[in-house]
């Protein structure tokens, strides 16, 4: 008879175990169901079996795979596949041991939370120490090939003992230069912790490329010379500034044939291959620093061309020193002679070589319009800038040469605007679509480029551009005809009604406008916004500073109580609103808008911000001053009238109005009609609702809150003197009560009866009453005041 295994002692048990064994055997009933108990530890143990089982399987494929790639993957898989063999026989040997079944349990999840994570991550780092060794080497040969390449293109010799042409060879090595950075663009984005080896193999590739890239160049300049490239210039009768009548220069271009025309196109491929290399380079080694400017840099093959014919050119430059109209024609025509050839030649091999946003007549012209420039800003404005010099500051007209020397720069400013114009005529008449953007490589397409790097010279033109523009209206400013004759249909931008403006602001906008279509010549909007605050706004302030000279003129001699003195201010607020409306509305504009966007100068503010605000500030100020003006006059022919308080007790006889109020309306009428005749509408309206406001206060505090009492005819007589008031300005306006409030919110106080007056007035009603008949100018105390005024019989 098999004798039972003895049990274990408690000692012996785990702390899980114990407590499993409490939980199901809680009562002597629990005990008769163990032998359930025991056939669900046995299912659980035989699925956990079941489970190891399939994660054996399953580590076995996975190691497997992985370990022909190493040996020490392979020697700790296998470790790993003993452990979980002897896992498997440990919990089979046990598996009716309740407290042996929890141990295994409690292995098989350590193996799952810990050792796989762990296993994964040692393989994976395996397999990136060989990927890196494999990138590695191919690298090493790449950059070695290359390296052969180029020490066998400048020696003419390799390796091998077969000979080879050295542009074959050159080709070789760019193309092993583009297969290394196919590898280093894929690191980028895949391997980004592989800083250092692709800063070692940038390091090497550089030292290539400093050695190739020269030697390509001097191969080319060398073919270049052997095509008879410059072609000579001196067969061109230059001083015929007509190209119609001009005789054409000669071009190699056309005349390459044969096998010279083979070995221009492999040199021509060659460099342009080396260009979109280095640009490719460039991308990803400025990735995420927005320097798109950087990496579009003019076509060599181009700047090969224009280098020496234009080194040939200055030859002919230093004859005319004093005829700079000579240097832009020659400049013009060889760009103009030679677009054509250099489209439908060299195009289709850039094409060829792929690359991308690159046109060969538009690179032509920009690099004869960029080496103009420089030659420009070295030869011939350092000359210019010390005739200014030479003679004294800017500022002093008086002599014949600084003069001569401002004319000077401002004829050379209109030869490079003019150049421009027809330098962009070649681009746009060849039916290609140029869309130029607003940064460094747009300045290549304009001679006004030489501003971009020198503004210290784009402000001496702004200072002499304004000079001159003074000059032309400081006289038209002072001469009187000018402000007494109007602009015929000049309107402001609120409406279509005259603004009444006088000439002179018409003549000092249109000169303003001149310097602005000067300004739009500039390649870049940081300029133009520059040159337009240094030219435009000083103008208009001194158009305003004039302004508030007659202004105070005309104060200082009546205090603007005569007549003519408020016509003369008219006319000075009715330029300032002509100046100020059509500011704003030209800032409204795209051309401006622009430069409020990009320019950092203003602070995002409008360019004629400052004008127009002192124009604002100027127009209220001298506005105010005329109601204040009117006011003070109503206030000092009143004053009899307002102390009459006994004419609101008296009893009337015939008319029911107070003679002294005719004569103080007839003042105001008469000067409100008199600025009706000189004031533009929005300033009149300003004006006359401003002294509407001041009459109003001014009566009612003179009349209503003096302690004057009014009996019923008194009443009647204050209701006639209103009843003028208000058809006094009925002439411009449909409701004059409105602009009297209080005044007219009084009046209906007096007007009610004694019973309503006191039912409405009393204790804890008043607001509530004065609110529903429509009293909401008036304070509280304002309201009894007058109610207690009210005297009836």
């Amino acid at each position: 008879m098999e004798t039972a295994a003895p049990l274990p002692r408690p000692s012996d048990l785990s702390h899980s175990v114990l407590q499993f064994l409490a939980d199901r055997f809680q009562t002597e009933e629990d005990l008769s169901r163990s032998s359930d108990l025991e056939s669900e530890i046995r299912d659980r143990c035989t699925d956990l079996e079941l489970s190891l089982d399939d994660l054996g399987r399953r580590l076995s494929e996975t190691i497997f795979a992985y370990a022909s790639h190493s040996e020490e993957v392979g020697g700790l898989l296998r470790g790993v596949r003993e452990g979980l063999i002897d896992l498997h026989s440990c919990t089979s040997k046990n598996s009716r041991d309740v407290g042996e079944e929890d141990e295994g349990s409690e292995r098989s999840e350590q193996i799952l939370m810990e050792e796989l994570p762990a296993l994964a991550k040692e393989v994976a780092r395996v397999e990136t120490v060989r990927a890196y060794g494999e990138t590695a080497l191919k690298l090493d040969s790449l950059i070695g090939d290359v390296e052969d390449a180029v020490s066998s293109s400048v020696s003419g010799k390799l390796r091998s003992p077969h000979a080879v042409k050295s542009e074959e060879i050159r080709l070789m090595a760019i193309k092993y230069l583009k297969d290394i950075e196919d590898i280093l663009t894929s690191i980028r984005k895949t391997r980004p912790q592989w800083a250092r080896l692709v800063s070692a193999v940038d390091h090497r590739v550089d030292r290539a490329l400093a050695v190739l890239r020269p030697q390509a160049i001097a191969d080319h300049r060398s073919l270049l010379v052997s095509l008879g490239w410059p072609p000579p210039l001196a067969g061109s009768n230059l001083a015929k500034t007509n190209p119609g009548k001009s005789a054409e220069f000669s071009n190699p271009l056309f005349s390459m044939k044969g096998d010279l025309k083979s070995k221009y196109s492999e040199s021509f491929l060659s460099l342009c291959n080396l260009q979109e290399l280095q640009r490719r380079r460039k991308s990803r080694q400025l990735e995420g620093y927005h320097l798109e400017t950087v990496l579009r840099q003019p076509l060599w093959v181009i700047e090969e061309l224009v280098n020496p014919i234009f080194v040939a050119a200055q030859h002919h430059f230093s004859k005319w020193v004093d005829k700079p109209e000579f240097v832009f024609a020659l400049v013009y025509k060889i760009t103009r002679d030679f677009v054509d050839s250099v489209d439908e030649i060299l195009q289709p091999l850039v094409d060829k070589a792929k690359l991308i946003g690159y046109s060969c007549r538009e690179e032509w012209i920009s690099g004869m319009v960029t080496a103009l420039s420089i030659y420009l800003s070295k030869e011939i404005f350092p000359k210019y800038i010390d005739l200014l010099q030479a003679e004294g500051s800017l500022g002093n007209l008086s002599d014949g040469a600084q003069v001569q020397a401002r004319i000077s720069w401002l004829n050379l400013v209109d030869l490079m605007i003019s150049f421009d114009k027809r330098i962009q005529a070649l681009l746009t008449n060849s039916g290609l679509l140029i869309l130029l953007k607003e940064d460094d490589n747009t300045h290549g397409i304009s001679a006004l480029s030489v501003f971009c790097d020198r503004p210290d010279w784009l402000e001496i033109w702004a200072e002499i551009e304004k000079g001159e523009m003074l000059d032309k209206v400081k006289p038209a400013m002072h001469d009187e005809r000018n402000w007494n004759t109007r602009i015929r249909e000049a309107v402001t931008i609120s409406g279509s009604d005259d603004c009444k403006s006088p000439a002179i602001s018409g003549a000092v906008l249109q000169g303003v406008s001149l310097l602005i279509d000067r300004a739009r010549c500039l390649p870049s909007i940081l300029l133009r916004a520059r040159f337009i605050r240094l030219v435009a706004t000083p103008i208009v302030l001194e158009f305003l500073d004039c302004m508030l000279r007659r202004c105070q003129e005309a104060e200082g001699l009546t205090a603007l109580a005569d007549d003519d003195a408020l016509l003369k201010v008219s006319q000075v607020i009715n330029a300032a609103r002509y100046c100020e409306s059509t500011l704003t509305e030209w800032c409204e504009d795209v051309f401006f808008l622009e430069m409020e966007t990009l320019s950092d100068e203003g602070g995002g503010l409008p360019i004629f911000e400052e004008a127009i605000h002192a124009l604002e500030h100027f127009r209220i100020e001298w506005v105010d001053k005329i109601s204040t003006v009117i006011l003070r006059g109503f206030d000092a022919r009143s004053r009899e009238y307002l102390k009459n308080k006994k004419q609101w007790q008296e009893k009337s006889e015939g008319l029911a109005v107070s003679r002294t109020i005719i004569s103080c309306l007839d003042y105001l009428q008469g000067k409100i009609s008199k600025l009706e005749e000189g004031l533009n509408l929005l300033e009149f309206t300003t004006i006359w609702r401003s002294v509407a406001k001041g009459v109003d206060q001014l009566l009612f505090n003179g009349i209503f809150m003096s302690g004057a009492k009014f009996y019923n005819d008194g009443v009647g007589r204050l209701i006639g003197d209103l009843d003028i008031l208000f058809g006094v300005f009925a002439a411009w306006c449909l409701r004059p009560e409105g602009f009297f409030p209080k005044l007219s919110e009084a009046l209906r106080l007096l007007r009610k009866d004694e019973r309503e007056l006191k039912d409405g007035m009393s204790k804890g009603g008043k607001e509530r009453w004065l609110n529903g008949n429509s009293i909401r100018h008036l304070t509280i105390a304002e309201a009894d005041k007058i109610v207690k005024s009210r005297v009836f019989i």
